[in-house]
């Protein structure tokens, strides 16, 4: 096994990695904290040196790609442009719930697509509450809606779920447009037999009386506006930003460093406290997590733990593409409804990686219906339960911080059925691709 000095680094670097997985499972603690202490004892134990650690195993180019994107849209979020969007749409449903459900659920799964999910159900979700206490109707099914909407759509493109960013800043030959192009369709269709499986859920429980509906319809959509030449800088540096993404391969740049480059833009536009207050936004736990997440699998790397899994992923499925695919697509779908799929997906990337290699594969192409499996399972198995992604997570917490909760088996009841119908058609999609 590579850099493996003894059996002991083996067995360190196992109870090292799991006892932190199951810390950060448990919510008990900090997930940063715990994921950067387990990265600390694996660097003074030299299962990873500091040095690999940090030049081999650290995956900068997501991390760069997340800070960037945070900068973007919090500046842009101070506009009230987000805001804006959601009322409109809500009007042009006429203050009818059930097409209100259909609009931002819609909403929620193209920003997810777009910006990435977390950040949008962070600016999402005020938004639902103001309609659902105007319209004075249960704001439950509007959550849950927008949460696997969120998923849904932040799989459709490299930077809308965590998942998809690691998947594409892993594998160079990746684009923006490859992941487009492989997962958008599979994802619409996906989203349109899920947005009608809920609208048959609820329809009986979204009823709003006349009174309700034109308090909406008398709401002023401009009022959200605060800034309209931040507006106006914020939309343009954003697009351009996702017209970069989908260059990327023609430019030959780096998504980490567009992301960064609009960020830049945006920033040199704000004065001084603005910019304090821009980098204030970023979530800083999640980029720690991240950083010490590497780490940690860096040192199942390094002591040939994941050489070992890819071996037992063969033996399993036999060294066939289509038994390798569909056996990916599925233990990521159920392992991601159980935990959080960030480290699932931490773990699986060098897993595959090394699957190709046992394969004999010598052009990164052949297997990238492995990537697509991986991306596909990961992120759709994240509306398995409320653990399941973090934006399930960051929805559930704000619901009930607005004493709007909602129980884990009160999402257990929508989102598993959601979960298996989504696999379903994942994998006859996969199917295609690989026949």
């Amino acid at each position: 096994m590579e850099n493996m000095e003894g059996t002991w680094q083996v067995t360190a670097a196992v109870i090292v990695f799991l006892l932190t997985y199951s810390i950060i499972i448990t919510e008990k603690m900090n997930r940063a904290v715990i994921a950067l202490l387990g990265a600390v004892v694996m660097m003074i134990l030299q299962i990873v040196p500091p040095q690999l650690a940090f030049t081999k195993h650290v995956e900068w180019n997501t991390i760069f790609l997340l800070i960037g994107m945070m900068i973007l849209v919090s500046i842009a979020n101070k506009s009230g442009i987000f805001q804006y969007v959601a009322v409109k749409a809500a009007q042009q449903a006429k203050g009818r719930p059930m097409r209100i459900l259909i609009i931002m659920s819609s909403l929620t799964a193209l920003g997810s697509a777009f910006l990435d999910n977390v950040t949008t159900v962070l600016l999402m979700v005020p938004i639902t509450f103001s309609i659902t206490r105007i319209l004075q109707i249960n704001p439950v099914p509007y959550l849950i809606a927008e949460i696997i909407s969120a998923n849904i759509g932040g799989t459709a493109t490299m930077i809308g779920d965590p998942p998809n960013i690691m998947i594409g800043s892993a594998n160079k030959h990746l684009t923006f447009n490859m992941f487009l192009q492989y997962l958008a369709p599979v994802t619409l269709v996906i989203m349109v037999v899920v947005l009608l499986a809920l609208v048959f859920i609820y329809r009986k429980q979204l009823q709003v009386g006349s009174k309700q509906q034109e308090a909406l319809m008398e709401l002023s959509a401009e009022d959200y506006i605060t800034d309209k030449r931040l507006v106006i800088k914020s939309v343009a540096v954003l697009i351009m930003t996702i017209i970069g993404f989908a260059l990327h391969a023609v430019v030959h740049i780096e998504p980490s460093v567009i992301a960064l480059a609009g960020a830049a833009i945006l920033l040199s536009t704000q004065t001084e406290r603005e910019i304090e207050e821009a980098f204030r936004h970023v979530e800083w736990v999640t980029i720690f997590f991240f950083i010490g997440l590497f780490i940690l699998v860096g040192g199942l790397v390094e002591v040939g733990i994941i050489e070992q899994l890819a071996r037992l992923t063969l033996d399993v499925t036999k060294g066939d593409m289509l038994n390798t695919t569909m056996f990916v697509l599925w233990v990521s779908g159920i392992a991601s409804a159980t935990i959080d799929n960030i480290p699932f997906v931490a773990t699986m990337i060098p897993l595959i990686q090394d699957v190709g290699v046992q394969m004999g594969v010598t052009d990164p192409n052949e297997t990238n219906v492995l990537w697509w499996a991986l991306a596909l399972g990961a992120c759709l198995g994240g509306n398995g339960t409320v653990l399941g992604a973090s934006a399930n997570v960051i929805v559930s917490g704000m619901a009930k911080r607005e004493g709007r909760g909602f129980s884990y088996w009160e999402f257990l009841k929508i989102g598993a059925p959601i979960t298996l119908l989504s696999l379903l058609i994942a994998t006859m999609y996969l199917l295609l691709l690989v026949g």
